[in-house]
């Protein structure tokens, strides 16, 4: 009998669920049924969960092995494995819209693929909500799995073989000239990833896109800023898309190789919002998938 009751959010992908307790050691066969709902649905929402940082590495773990912060390792040289996404700091007070680390931050409004900047890119992102604004603070994602196969068949044929370059200092820079410190510039390097790539767990397929994609390998910048824009519009249009409105309580876990995502921005200045995320590491470099 299946322990995860799913309820789909979106025809594309995303569901609902209920029927394991994420604050709680999991079986063996809840991590199975959990792994299988993921390479399905791609996006679940646990609601009204009691989670706290111990916690949440420990649901973490039952589903990977954690990815080590990018910021906190190129920056200072630290391993650490949570970020807080939000405007509240570690002793409770509040950044406002013009502090540097809140305008940071908005680099995330732009539709991107969690670490896909890293040789061997993240696999789940999993975010724990305790506080959100009143208003605004929406995180809105697309399937880029479903929106592979809207294309026809001469452009699968055509981008399957191709490489993009994806680079943190070409999509940070959007957000600020001097938006990457020098040392976190040189830990992450401009690195090449698969545009198709193939969910080992079903064989569904999908393209790799978002701010952080570059160039097309080989390509010329017009004509790679042509695809890749393209395939991004097509993936992006409003009737794809699946908004989610956090709670507190909120547990959602999203699998970056398949969805692109994008925060929807609130008032800093107004409100308070505490986000605390991890994510799990890869199985490799895309471009041996």
């Amino acid at each position: 009998m299946a322990l995860l009751n799913i309820e789909p959010l979106h025809e594309d992908f995303g569901a609902r669920v209920s029927g394991i307790d994420p604050s709680r050691p999991l079986s063996d066969e809840a991590v199975a049924e959990m792994r299988t709902a993921i390479d399905d649905y791609s996006f679940l929402h646990f609601p009204e969960q009691e989670m706290d940082d111990e916690k949440h590495m420990a649901f973490t773990k039952s589903l990977g092995q954690p990815e080590e912060s990018h910021v906190a390792l190129g920056e200072r040289g630290e391993v650490t494995y949570f970020g807080t996404i939000g405007n509240v700091q570690d002793d409770g007070s509040k950044l406002g819209n013009d502090h540097k680390k809140t305008i940071f931050l908005t680099g995330n409004n732009m539709w991107h693929s969690d670490s896909s900047f890293r040789e061997v890119p993240c696999r789940l992102s999993i975010m724990c909500a305790y506080e959100v604004p009143d208003e605004g603070g929406a995180t809105t994602f697309v399937s880029a799995r479903a929106a592979y196969n809207r294309l026809d068949d001469e452009t699968k044929a055509r981008i399957d073989p191709l490489v993009t370059i994806h680079d943190y200092v070409y999509s940070r820079s959007k957000v600020a000239p001097d938006a990457v410190s020098p040392s976190l510039a040189t830990s992450l390097p401009p690195v090449p990833q698969k545009l198709v790539r193939t969910n080992p767990g079903n064989g569904a397929k999908n393209y790799f896109v978002g701010s952080h994609a570059k160039a097309i390998e080989g390509w010329n910048e017009p004509d790679s800023r042509a695809l890749l824009d393209d395939l991004l519009d097509r993936a992006t249009q409003p009737q794809y898309a699946y908004s989610h409105n956090w709670r507190p309580g909120d547990v959602v876990i999203w699998d970056n190789r398949c969805l692109v995502h994008r925060g929807e921005g609130y008032d800093a200045d107004r409100y308070r919002r505490y986000m605390r995320q991890m994510r799990t590491k890869g199985d490799g470099p895309t471009l041996a998938e």
